[in-house]
């Protein structure tokens, strides 16, 4: 076989100059796929279930709707949002739509492509953050049988959160900051000023950018006790210092300036936010993945007592401070994962190095030895095809969804009395509220929306109240007027409204009742 190739413009005949065999072998690397491709391309696709309805896993939350709308006003009329565009009941009232950037986004995308063009990014996020995290995992010294498992404890718990909303932003710019960060831990470098620039493409994504400040702050905190009991220099402490402040100006860099920040921080600190916020609430541990994160959990704890016994704080005051929020408020649970996940591979990676450093080659410790490092390679690199396949995917023969699920909103009914509804000062739930938008905006407007940072306490209460039929049901429906009510039809409302003389049943189907004014 011949060493050289023909190259344009020669006759075949003609030889030309060898190809470097350090070139030869970078293109084999880049085509040759890799065990890390196998891993970051079938976990996701496998989660999502490409082979039968994705809509289900990731159009199941209905801000999606309103994020889409949002970015739809926004290219319209070519400027940010500065009041509500969807509610009577606070209409024209200052709103700060902090994550404009996914809303234009998902506008894009959705003219583009429909739903479809929003379950592909959420699906490439997704791989995405997966690929950061396994990576981060190996780098800090964990092998196939310690990384493997991880990913797909860490890919499951944090499932719940896997939606086609822009949260999954900070999911993917945190792994990849947690990554900066241990990585100029170990060796310090300008690459960490990379956050600054970061911070300001992540505070108009997703109000997640908090997190960063949050950490580069604990990791100042950390290494500031390390100086104090001789493991680190206070240098470390005031370069992280410096970063944290960086980034806190850098996320003035909004359409709202230090105006969001107050809001934001009202809004988290507010007491009936965590009482009446589902995702605000500490975690139920009774489905499957809650018991993932369980899992993650107590090994993350066992390796905190590891490192403080050799003076590394770094790792445990992260775990424990993201350990204890995400116990107090499950929304922080992917966070943690995020922080914990390579934390806890890198003390198994330890382990298991005690474990066969010593063992023959035919015990059971020298072959798994053996085994895993022959994998190293092969999971230390990616090819192209940890991307080509995902390239492939918009022609999968898939049923693309078209709406959001189903199984999640009365799309039928919505349908069939779409100017009604449209008319009407409907009272219905946030998650469908969100869905009229999706489906009616801009001549839909609703009562309450997934827009849990807008409607501010006294409105959250009395919806939150009329949902479970007070007994001052009326007194309330009078006060904001609703003249139709589209509830699920297992809700206590619904077997109240279905008692009351001035409202008739107006359509039902398996989820959903609506009802109007008797006449």
């Amino acid at each position: 076989m011949s060493t050289y190739i023909s190259t344009p413009g020669h006759d075949s005949g003609t030889l030309s100059a060898p190809m470097p065999a350090a070139r030869v072998s970078a293109w084999r690397r880049w085509l040759w796929p890799s065990l890390f491709d196998v891993i970051v391309v079938a976990l996701p696709l496998w989660f999502f279930g490409l082979s039968g309805d994705v809509a289900s896993s990731l159009l199941s939350d209905g801000d999606t709707g309103w994020h889409i709308r949002t970015g739809d006003w926004i290219l319209q009329h070519k400027q940010f949002v500065r009041e509500d565009l969807f509610s009577f009941s606070k209409a024209g009232q200052p709103w700060f739509a902090w994550e404009w950037l996914s809303d234009v986004l998902y506008s894009g995308l959705h003219s583009a492509l429909g739903m479809k063009g929003l379950v592909l990014l959420t699906i490439a996020l997704s791989s995405v953050y997966l690929a950061l995290l396994f990576r981060q995992m190996v780098w800090r010294g964990a092998n196939i049988f310690i990384a493997f498992p991880l990913a797909m404890l860490g890919f499951g718990a944090a499932s719940v959160h896997l939606l086609a909303r822009p949260h999954v932003w900070t999911m993917v710019l945190l792994a990849l900051s947690g990554w900066l960060i241990q990585r100029d831990l170990k060796s310090p470098g300008r690459r960490i000023w990379l956050l600054v620039p970061l911070t300001v493409l992540w505070t108009n994504l997703h109000g997640g950018w908090l997190a960063l400040v949050a950490v580069l702050g604990l990791v100042a905190a950390a290494k500031a006790a390390e100086t104090l009991l001789g493991a680190a220099q206070w240098k470390t402490v005031w370069r992280y210092t410096g970063l944290a402040g960086a980034c806190l100006a850098a996320s003035l860099v909004n359409p709202y300036s230090w105006h969001l920040h107050a809001h934001v921080l009202e809004y988290l600190n507010a007491a009936w936010v965590k009482e009446l916020t589902n995702e605000f609430k500490s975690p139920v541990f009774r489905s499957e993945n809650m018991m993932m994160f369980e899992l993650v959990l107590l090994g993350s704890l066992l390796a905190v007592s590891r490192m403080v016994r050799r003076k590394e704080l770094v790792g445990p005051v992260l775990i424990l401070f993201w350990a204890h929020s995400s116990l107090v408020s499950a929304r922080h649970i992917p966070l943690f994962l995020t922080l914990a996940l390579p934390a806890v591979a890198e003390e198994l990676g330890r382990l298991w190095r005690d474990w066969t450093s010593g063992a023959g080659k035919k015990s059971m410790a020298g072959i798994l030895r053996g085994m895993a490092s022959d994998a190293q390679p092969a999971i230390a690199r990616a090819s192209a095809w940890a991307v080509l396949p995902f390239l492939a995917v918009p022609w999968a023969p898939i049923r693309w969804p078209d709406n959001l699920t189903a199984e999640s909103f009365p799309i039928q009914m919505v349908e069939r009395h779409r100017e009604e509804l449209a008319r009407a000062r409907v009272f219905t739930s946030d998650q469908w509220a969100d869905y009229l938008i999706y489906r009616s905006s801009p001549r839909q407007k609703v009562f309450v929306d997934g827009r849990g940072d807008f409607y501010g306490e006294k409105l959250a209460r009395d919806y939150c109240n009329l949902l479970n039929a007070p007994y001052n049901w009326r007194q309330l429906t009078q006060k904001y007027g609703f003249t139709a009510f589209l509830v699920d039809r297992r809700s206590p409302l619904a077997s109240v409204l279905n008692q009351a003389p001035e409202w008739r049943l107006a359509d039902e189907d398996k989820k959903a009742l609506f009802f109007l004014p008797r006449k």
